[in-house]
């Protein structure tokens, strides 16, 4: 459902308060002082959090984000605090920027933290949202939407528990006995929990979930608050976040093989080596980027859709975080070549126009994210007159991607070892390491973890099997275009062009399957030439296919058209109805692949996916999402047919 942000007001003593609900967002004794007193000191911080690798925080309601701040800032200002601090939580209205910005200011003392959150703020945009905080020593993981979904989707082992919401009279829907029980499937062993609420319904209902609960001094006029722990396990059956658990325990010191320099192999390299893991890069190129990953240009956009479809969420996901990654890349002074200038997307015809102005009204989503334009509109944005309008998305835009693989590799040098130019030819299993070798039999490099991210190559490798992957050969034409000539902006319609860039734009792809001719050739240009003609009526006159330069690129893509991240599956007959969870995979071994035509929309999330597995922490994406990229997804129903989409 699209996400209604917060609206509030001031009580006579300067008191946040929702009239939505009928209650204030903190304690009339202040906001800070009960962050401290209930919910640290409630569960035990910042004691608990000392000498640990991490420690994982769920809260029920975000709201101001007080919490948050006073427990980052906390963490923070001990020097014997966790390695890495996540927070995990949820949220049905978010503040808006500017509200949240104004709020925010009546505590000085959260200043720079405030700022740095404020930087990375999401819209009211339904789903998972993964914000990396203090040099990504911090993570927030938010769920913006009821959180009795969220609760339900988010895999998630906590070790302490945040219940604040809205009293349980003003908001009964965050107290009742299916939150208690999702807490409890949610919290890890010896978790803690802590409330400023001591109702009877409440305590009563985190009992029958497995707590053991007592009251304790309150904070302010408030005489008591509740607090506890929980004494059982939730049954696995009741954990959704079992499709999501992580495939192997991390290794005792964290290093891993990638096989693979595009864009899915730099990006999950990059993740890893953020967290502190060595790494292993081999590829057969004299370089990263230089395959299918070695386009001129390539577009970075969601595909929305009315039903707001598993394609749906996973690329506005994708999007969003893919840009994040950008910025925050360019933001540490590496030269990624990247322009989030717009993409128009243009309806075939009137009937398809009709039904994206449907989409639009459907979803609701921030403006510039998506937005119908009518062709009017759209001409004066592309710069080009054109048949119909259609989707534009403000905030996207077009991406080089062999100048991202290299900026993921820079970001951590010291990290990563570059094995170029070194074509793996198998992969064996010898103890307790994957052993990368060439065609000589010579090892190449070695792991405990092994990550498959070589593209179309994975077809080469008998141990993946198991996943279904073919190749799709895609020519782009590139065409001479002079600076600010149009098209202004990337403009789609059965396929693509780009604005100039070094005095070249992109036009294309074509979409060929078990086709792997290497050469150039006329008739695909033509093809290319056409789409870009219907999209453009006039642009075309004049050039000859023949004349036109371009790339031919090999596309790892499969058959439901969704990526494939996480443990290898072991090739073999699975009874109907095996959980995912319980399906045989390799023992280490990972794959990154099916990224078909959005490698750039896939790669960042991917390689962020893979590496929380890795790490058992919480996940970016909700639980179905998850079992929707799993690699053994294929094992227990049958591969549909391979399609192409506009």
């Amino acid at each position: 459902m699209p996400i209604e942000p917060a609206r509030f007001r001031l009580t006579e003593d300067g008191t946040p308060y929702s009239d939505s609900f009928g209650d204030v967002y903190h304690s009339s004794d202040g906001g800070v002082g009960q962050a401290h007193h209930v919910f640290l000191a409630g569960n035990g911080l910042p004691e608990r959090w000392r000498g640990r690798a991490r420690f994982v925080l769920l809260e029920t309601g975000f709201g101001l984000g007080l919490n948050f701040l006073a427990t980052w800032a906390a963490w923070r200002a001990d020097p014997d605090r966790s390695a890495s601090l996540h927070f995990v939580s949820c949220e049905l209205h978010p503040f808006c920027l500017e509200d949240l910005r104004t709020l925010h200011a009546r505590w000085p003392e959260f200043a720079g933290l405030a700022a740095e959150l404020q930087a990375v703020w999401p819209g009211p945009v339904p789903g998972v949202h993964r914000i990396h905080l203090d040099q990504e020593r911090v993570c927030l993981t938010l769920y913006l939407g009821d959180a009795r979904d969220g609760l339900a989707k988010l895999s998630v082992s906590a070790d302490a528990l945040l219940l604040d919401g809205f009293s349980p009279a003003c908001n009964p829907d965050l107290w009742s006995p299916k939150i208690f029980h999702l807490l409890a499937a949610r919290a890890a062993p010896g978790a803690t929990l802590a409330t400023w609420s001591v109702a009877g319904d409440v305590r009563e209902g985190l009992r029958r979930a497995g707590f053991e609960v007592e009251k304790a001094p309150g904070f302010g006029g408030k005489r008591q608050m509740l607090r506890g722990r929980l004494l059982r396990q939730t049954h696995a059956s009741d954990q959704a976040g079992a499709l999501a658990a992580p495939s192997s325990a991390p290794v005792a010191t964290p290093h891993a093989l990638v096989i693979g320099a595009g864009i899915a192999g730099t990006s999950v390299a990059e993740r890893l080596a953020v967290r502190g893991w060595r790494l292993e890069l081999v590829d057969a190129a004299a370089g990263p980027g230089q395959g299918a990953s070695g386009n001129h240009a390539g577009v970075l956009r969601p595909l929305p859709s009315l039903d707001d479809n598993r394609m749906s969420r996973l690329t506005r996901a994708g999007t969003l975080y893919g840009w994040r990654h950008i910025r925050k890349l360019i933001a540490q002074g590496h030269a990624i070549r990247a322009d989030a200038g717009g993409v128009l997307h243009l309806a075939r015809d009137v009937a398809q126009q009709d039904k994206m102005r449907a989409v639009v009204e459907r979803l609701q989503l921030p403006p510039e994210l998506l937005r119908f334009v009518d062709a009017d509109e759209a001409s004066r944005i592309g710069g080009w007159p054109v048949a119909t309008g259609g989707w534009y998305f403000a905030n996207s835009g077009w991406v080089h991607p062999p100048s991202l693989c290299a900026a993921n590799l820079a970001a951590h040098p010291g990290q990563i070892t570059r094995h170029f130019a070194h074509k793996v030819a198998d992969l064996v299993r010898e103890g307790t390491h994957w052993v990368a070798r060439d065609a000589t039999g010579k090892p190449l490099a070695a792991a405990p973890v092994a990550i498959l991210a070589a593209g179309t190559g994975l077809t080469g490798f008998p141990l993946a099997s198991a996943i279904p992957l073919v190749s799709a050969r895609g020519q782009v034409s590139l065409l001479r275009a002079s600076d600010a000539s149009p098209p202004r902006v990337v403009m789609c319609r059965m396929g693509y062009v780009t604005p100039a860039i070094d005095g070249l734009r992109c036009a294309g792809a074509t979409f060929s399957v078990d086709d792997d001719a290497t050469g150039l050739r006329a008739l695909d240009h033509q093809e290319n030439l056409d789409k870009l003609e219907a999209m453009l009526p006039g642009y075309t006159h004049n050039v000859e296919p023949d004349q036109l330069d371009g790339r031919v690129g090999f596309r790892p893509a499969s058959p439901d058209r969704l990526p494939m991240i996480g443990a290898v599956p072991v090739p073999g007959t699975v009874a109907a109805g095996t959980p995912l969870a319980d399906v045989p995979r390799h023992p280490g071994l990972h794959v990154l692949s099916g990224f078909g035509a959005r490698g750039l929309v896939w790669a960042a999330l991917a390689g962020e996916l893979l590496a929380a597995q890795l790490n058992a922490e919480p996940l970016p994406l909700e639980t179905d999402l998850v079992a929707a990229v799993d690699p053994a997804r294929y094992l227990l129903r049958p591969a549909r047919v391979m399609a192409t989409d506009d």
